[in-house]
Order: C-alpha cells, then sequence, then structure tokens
C-alpha cells in the first residue's frame, strides 16, 4: 500500500477499505472466493471478526480516522446467525451508526453493511468490487488530515480565548 506521499507522486489514488467479516459467513465466503480463483480489487483489507453483532461502532469511526477511506461490514443472513441474534445487533448499531456518519459529514456509500453467507464467494467479488469504484468515485476521505486541520483550528481557538481572558485580567 502506497503512502500518501507515495501517492501523491504516481498521482494514482486508490481507495483503501476495511472490510470486517464475520467468521462462519462472509470470511468463509471471501476464501471460498479465494479458492475458486475469483478476483476482486484488492483495495479491501479483511479482519475476521467472530460475529457481526461483535461489531462495535467504535471500530468503524476508528478505520476511518486511521484512513480507510471506505468500512465494510459482512455478517450472516438474519435468521442464520451462529450465535442466533448476533446480525440483528449488527443491524440496529449500524443503522444508528449510518445516521452518526451523515452528521459527520461522511457519505454513504463510505460504510457498508452486507449479509453475505458461506456459499456466496461471487457476491463478495461483487461487492468488494462495486464498493471500490464507489469510494474510487467519491475520491480520498483524508480523515486524518481533517483532524490535524481541526487541532490547528482548536489551537489558535484557545489562544485567541486565553488571550481574550488575559486582556480582561490585565
Amino acid at each position: 500500500m502506497l503512502t500518501a506521499g507515495e501517492q501523491s507522486k504516481t498521482n494514482t489514488w486508490e481507495p483503501r477499505i476495511v472490510a470486517f467479516f464475520c467468521n462462519w459467513c462472509t470470511y468463509t465466503a471471501a476464501d471460498l472466493a479465494g479458492v475458486s480463483r475469483l478476483r476482486h480489487a484488492p483495495n479491501a483489507r479483511i479482519i475476521r471478526v467472530m460475529c457481526s453483532g461483535r461489531v462495535d461502532p467504535q471500530f468503524i469511526l476508528d478505520a476511518f480516522s486511521k484512513g480507510a477511506d471506505g468500512v465494510l461490514l459482512g455478517g450472516c443472513h438474519p435468521g442464520d446467525c451462529h450465535y442466533m441474534e448476533g446480525n440483528y445487533k449488527a443491524l440496529r448499531r449500524m443503522r444508528l451508526l449510518k445516521r452518526m456518519l451523515k452528521d459527520m459529514g461522511i457519505e454513504e456509500h463510505r460504510f457498508r453493511l452486507e449479509w453475505i453467507s458461506a456459499s456466496e464467494g461471487e457476491r463478495i467479488k461483487t461487492v468488494i468490487n462495486e464498493m471500490t469504484e464507489q469510494v474510487r468515485t467519491l475520491g480520498p476521505l483524508g480523515l486524518p488530515k481533517k483532524f490535524e486541520e481541526w487541532d490547528t483550528e482548536m489551537e489558535v481557538l484557545e489562544r485567541t480565548v486565553n488571550g481574550k481572558e488575559e486582556a480582561v485580567h490585565a
């Protein structure tokens, strides 16, 4: 993976996608896609989790804050969860997270929740390719750089407020 400096030198930006895949279904489907030699965009970095219901929304926010341009969450189809209701828990959490991401100014297509069973290797290929193209169209999120800008703004604001307080007390 290229660093930001290397990307600007070569002038080719590629989206970085973090994918949290349930061990029992979606990760197994990704394995099936690999064994079946189904080629998909290499932009997704897959993290295996035991259940989509175990993915805390903070994991998604952390991925974005550390430079991900998109995040994909994959789990078992509703009713087929190895842990009975984990995917319903994930669905409730992620609906709320989508609202929060929108309020933060993060485009809707940068986060995606998909139900993919172990036998759907072709669907893995389709979803990763679609998401890669959607995120490529949106361009870099650049959240770490935005954090630096916001930190600088806060430092300037703090100096301004402290300066005014010192002037009042002088």
